[in-house]
């Protein structure tokens, strides 16, 4: 369902049926509930300093060559929103290796 390269491409999908007021019965796909793992897990590959104007897609993809893994950095540093990880100029961030 989800590119290999996603951070949902490991999280299984489940089907819920859901019964109108009618009677009428639909199913409806989800996935189950991603967990953020915890950013001490990963091997550290290297720390970057934020700067005026950084972009963490940018940044993604100058240490792991692929823009769109800007949640691997999130995970790594245990933020939910990416631009936590370049509000603060100066502040340090994580570049882990992904965990396989």
């Amino acid at each position: 369902m989800f590119d290999s390269t996603s951070r949902y491409a490991r999280v299984d999908t489940k089907v819920m049926t859901i019964v109108g007021p009618e009677g009428e019965a639909r199913e409806v796909r989800y996935i189950e509930r991603r967990f953020i793992p915890s950013g001490e897990d990963g091997s550290v590959l290297a720390e970057h300093t934020v700067s005026q104007g950084d972009r963490l897609d940018n940044i993604t993809a100058l240490y792991l060559g692929d823009p769109t893994q800007f949640w691997r950095i999130c995970d790594a540093n245990d933020v939910l929103s990416p631009d936590e990880l370049t509000d603060e100029i100066g502040a340090r961030i994580k570049i882990t290796l992904p965990n396989s």
